[in-house]
């Protein structure tokens, strides 16, 4: 069974079936959307068709616009067409976190090279939206809440120790997010998953409120990825 065939059989079968905090709702593109298993196993059989080792990159949760939608993480219908050449007829989303990724990725030397050294994926294989005060469902983060978080823990652990299983290389793990990474260090100190662990800022904060900066992020990025 390849990387590819790991991925997708993860994707088919990843469920969260416990209780979550009043307000809060689970986002799995793969319930949902009958379209993405098939996009993302697409996505997945172009890029990481052999057994070759890869480092792993964790953001925080899938958003609505970008993995929550199309199930592959920091990767929204614009660049997952435009760049990765899988169409998807059922959705069109933007996100601005996948532009910033997308443009590291270029200047990484493209998707071909990138994704055979690095899978993307995060802390939380699943998404969360949330109600604000005018009733609209926005994004939520599995560590807005304590509660939400004590939720979810066990299953952001077994769903780690799964993905690792795909062929990760688990001398370092790179997270995106400093939030997420004291998470994701204390939990580690705990299950010893990895050796090390890099932490880079998230692109939302990075194109929400340093865009002026992109190039420089997008050089720290390369910097501590090519290591």
């Amino acid at each position: 069974m390849s990387f590819a065939e790991r991925v997708i059989k993860f994707n088919q079968g990843v469920d969260f079936t416990g209780n979550l905090p009043p307000g809060i709702k689970l986002m799995n593109p793969f319930r949902e959307n009958p379209e993405i298993l098939a996009v993302s196993s697409a996505f997945y059989r172009k890029f990481y068709d052999d057994n070759n080792p890869r480092k792993l990159i964790l953001g925080i949760n899938p958003g609505r616009l970008g993995a929550g939608a199309t199930g592959i993480p920091f990767t929204d219908t614009k660049r997952l067409s435009g760049i990765c050449g899988i169409e998807i007829a059922s959705i069109n989303t933007h996100e601005p976190s996948s532009v910033f990724v997308y443009e590291f990725i270029d200047r990484y030397g493209g998707v071909e090279v990138f994704y055979k050294d690095f899978f993307i994926s995060s802390f939380c294989p699943l998404g969360f939206i949330r109600k604000n005060l005018k009733g609209n469902w926005v994004n939520c983060n599995y560590y807005d809440y304590e509660y939400l978080y004590t939720a979810v823990e066990e299953f952001m652990i077994s769903s780690l120790k799964e993905q690792i299983g795909f062929g990760i290389d688990t001398g370092v793990c790179y997270i995106l997010g400093k939030k997420n990474a004291k998470y994701f260090e204390r939990l580690n100190a705990r299950e010893k998953l990895f050796s090390s662990i890099e932490v880079l800022d998230h692109p939302r904060y990075i194109e929400q409120y340093r865009s002026k900066y992109r190039d420089e992020y997008i050089n720290q990025y390369l910097k501590i990825l090519y290591k």
